[in-house]
Formats: structure tokens, sequence, C-alpha cells
């Protein structure tokens, strides 16, 4: 990677960084049903694991409620038990023979403040990750400088321009958790 292309290289991996966070936010449980919680949830079917959106349908027709429509009713007792014994979503379907239904317990104030607390571990992942690609992008610059392919002038715009590029997308992350903490600790 040369010195040149180390802004555009370091942008790229700090935005897969931030989408990252933002697809881990969708697993946190706020308390309302969302159909996004069961994204990692698979399912054995066929005789082979596959996710769960490939033999279902998942909707969530009221706020406390989700509600999965299996494409094959053969599958339904599969997808309660792959739900049931997913132990990280705490959740208790219930099958009627045509469809899964799972309604959301309410958060307790103490699992709020541990969902808060999780939550903020995501959030200071993502900022490491994201000072591992400045601190990379810094260590590219700096043997450019040394191998003399770049002037000390153009080292600083460079590092300045990756400092930006930090800074832009640390607060992205930030107001992403602070607006999922707002929703968490909301009743």
């Amino acid at each position: 990677m040369d010195a040149e292309q180390v802004a555009s290289q370091s942008e790229q991996k700090l935005k897969s960084a931030v989408e990252r966070f933002k697809e881990e936010l969708k697993k946190l449980r706020t308390g309302r049903a969302h159909p996004s919680i069961l994204d990692g949830v698979t399912v054995e079917a066929y005789g082979t694991p596959m996710p769960l959106i490939q033999v279902a349908t998942v909707t969530a027709p009221e706020a406390q409620l989700l509600q999965i429509s299996p494409f094959d009713p053969n599958n339904l007792q599969a997808i309660a038990a792959a739900i049931r014994d997913n132990q990280s979503l705490g959740l208790n379907p219930v099958d009627d023979g045509r469809v899964v239904r799972i309604q959301m317990p309410p958060l307790t104030e103490e699992r709020r403040g541990q969902i808060v607390k999780v939550l903020h571990e995501k959030a200071e992942d993502s900022l490491i990750s994201m000072r591992g690609v400045r601190h990379e992008a810094f260590k590219v610059i700096d043997q450019a400088k040394k191998d003399k392919d770049v002037s000390e002038d153009e080292a600083k715009r460079l590092e300045k321009q990756v400092d930006d590029l930090m800074n832009k997308y640390k607060v992205e992350v930030e107001s992403a958790t602070k607006s999922k903490e707002q929703e968490l600790t909301t009743v």
C-alpha cells in the first residue's frame, strides 16, 4: 500500500468497522420485538444447518410479539428448538402447528443495565479496531517518509487526513451508541 492510497483504504476500513458495529447493535434486545433479533439463529433443516431467514419469514405484528412463519410446516419444531436452545436470546417460542410466536418479555432494570454494559463494550471494541486502522495507516506513512517516497509536509497532510476520518467515524459510533442507550433505558 503506498502512501497516497492510505487515506482511501483507511476510510474503507473505518467504514466497515462502523457497519459491523451497527450490525452488532441490531442484535441487542431493547424490549421491543424486532425481526433482526433472530438474525444469528441457525436451524437444522433438511439435515443441514441453515439461517432462520432461509427457512421462515419473521415478522413483528405487535410491539412485544415476533411471529415466525416457516416456508415448510415440517420445520416448525426445528425452528422452535433452535430459538429455545439459543441461550443468548433467552426467548421461549410457542408453536401452534402453523406458526411460531415469541412473546418478548419486558426487560428488568438489572437486565437493561447489563445490556447497556454490553453496548459500551461493543462500542469500545469498535473504537479499538478503528484505532488499529489509524495506527496501521500511520506506520505506512512513516515508512514512506523514511523511504523518501513522500515529503514531511505530505506525510503530515496524510496523517491529518487519516485523523479527520477517524474522528468522523468515531462520532458516528458514539452517536449510534448514545441513541441505542437511550432506546434501552427508556421504559
